[in-house]
């Protein structure tokens, strides 16, 4: 073996966890994405999907999809600045400017790229970006990327936040950067309050909406709308592998920055844009989306039940207020054994390690969607229960 394979061979904590019989990653789901899956053979519960509005299975969706691709073909062949530009992605792109209150919006391939070609392209050496230290990765690798001052405020601390807004020069632009919705622990930006100091430092917002739309606001429109501060934010980024039931992703913002980001993006210049079929299946998600209120409605129906149930029941779940519930384990070796456990009763759970939290904070992350029952989550809850009994966590 050369140098390369001698350093990476040594990396074997993964073999570690599957000599134990508790690795939890890459488990095979045999069929579609809904509330009930069949994994090897093994029939679970699935609360470990991003699927919030329950459209990964809807036929309307699979449809549209299937349509584009016979219309466009299976794929692009180029990059949207070239010759990789449909007009679905115009049609798309017009539809969810409209849906989140911004004059225009620009599709990327997948939400990760979206935040890695935007943050690192916006600001420049004599700027500043401001993170939550709980930001997504995708967050974290645009602002490493970028070649700005980068600097991060403890989660949701907003006088942390303004501790950091004043080491900054008070003429260079002052980006803050954060999730609506916090991925692992289901809580909210504090955005009144980022929204006073922005106003306060002459500060710009970019706020992460990828699990807070189809969740939060009117129809789903995220976070933003839901505090009602939509015009108070300067860029929205949104997925559509989540709530739009596919896979990309959008920013949305003035014109000015849209034509910025359209001609200086690394990662929309120079990646193949996205699949017909993918394009189409989130722009019929969306239509859903907003003609379906009562989809969210059932969403957050069982959204409280099971919060509800799991305070009840004796669960640490932090200071989450949406579909996302953490149930706080704090042990590594004991966060993969609940996972293995829930699995082996029929509850697909996913298990949160560092550096995905902090090492005292692991936990497994229990999601909810919309075509959940309450008879689903109910069993859920007391297998989980039994389980965490077991270990002697509750």
């Amino acid at each position: 073996m050369g140098l390369l394979q001698d350093k990476l061979a040594k990396y074997d904590l993964p073999q570690k966890f599957m000599a134990e019989g508790v690795y939890p990653y890459f488990r095979e789901i045999e069929g579609k994405q809904g509330t009930e899956v069949m994994m090897g053979g093994h029939h679970v519960l699935m609360f470990g999907s991003n699927a919030y509005t329950g459209l990964t299975g809807d036929e309307r969706v699979i449809e549209a999809g299937v349509e584009a691709m016979r219309k466009y073909g299976s794929g692009c062949a180029g990059s949207r600045f070239l010759n990789g530009t449909l007009d679905l992605h115009v049609q798309l792109e017009k539809e969810l400017a409209e849906f989140v209150g911004k004059e225009e919006a620009l599709c990327f391939s997948t939400g990760f790229t979206v935040n890695s070609g935007v943050i690192s392209c916006i600001t420049d050496r004599n700027d500043y970006i401001i993170c939550d230290d709980r930001d997504h990765a995708s967050i974290v690798d645009g602002r490493r990327l970028s070649f700005s001052h980068c600097l991060k405020y403890k989660h949701n601390d907003m006088a942390d936040l303004e501790k950091q807004l004043k080491k900054c020069n008070p003429d260079a632009v002052k980006l803050i950067v954060v999730d609506g919705v916090f991925s692992m622990e289901g809580d909210l930006a504090n955005l009144p309050e980022i929204v006073r100091l922005k106003h306060k430092y002459n500060a710009s917002i970019m706020v992460d909406e990828a699990h807070g739309l189809g969740v939060f606001g009117k129809n789903g429109r995220g976070v933003c709308d839901h505090f009602g501060l939509t015009h108070e934010v300067d860029v929205i980024m949104g997925t559509f592998s989540k709530s739009l039931a596919s896979i990309g992703g959008f920013i949305a913002a003035d014109s000015s920055i849209i034509n910025w980001i359209k001609h200086n993006s690394r990662t929309y210049i120079f990646s193949a844009s996205a699949t017909p079929a993918a394009t189409a299946s989130a722009m019929e998600a969306l239509h859903i989306l907003k003609n379906e209120p009562e989809r969210l409605e059932k969403l957050w129906d069982v959204t409280n039940y099971a919060l509800k149930r799991f305070r009840e029941a004796g669960f640490e779940i932090g200071d989450t207020e949406s579909p996302i519930i953490p149930l706080y384990v704090r042990d590594t070796e004991k966060t993969f054994l609940v996972t293995k456990l829930a699995f082996d009763e029929g509850v697909f759970i996913n298990p949160v390690i560092p550096p995905a939290c902090a090492p005292q904070d692991t936990l497994v992350r229990f999601a909810l969607m919309a075509n959940h029952t309450y008879e689903q989550v109910d069993s859920a809850i007391d297998k989980l229960t039994k389980v965490f009994k077991q270990l002697g966590i509750l």
